[in-house]
């Protein structure tokens, strides 16, 4: 499945509390998202409107192993 190309990080923020995580701390534009599910997992998110596509690859895909899903299955969960 093809990235969204105009996500901002707020609603990165808000699709990621679907799989439990939640705002820890805030540093300037940069949110650190913390989940208990799956075990202890941390995430930092630039508060950017769009996020790059590469810095989006890299936060989905560090949630997918985590997660133990592919990045197409965490992309039709978070986006369905």
């Amino acid at each position: 499945m093809k990235l969204p190309r105009d996500l901002s990080g707020p609603d990165l923020i808000r699709l990621l509390a679907i799989l439990g995580y939640s705002v820890t701390r805030q540093s300037g534009s940069h949110v650190r998202l913390t989940t208990q599910e799956c075990g202890e997992h941390h995430l930092t998110v630039p508060n950017h409107v769009p996020l790059r596509i590469g810095t989006l690859a890299a936060i989905l895909a560090a949630v997918a192993a985590h997660h133990g899903i592919d990045r197409d299955e965490l992309l039709k969960r978070l986006l369905a």
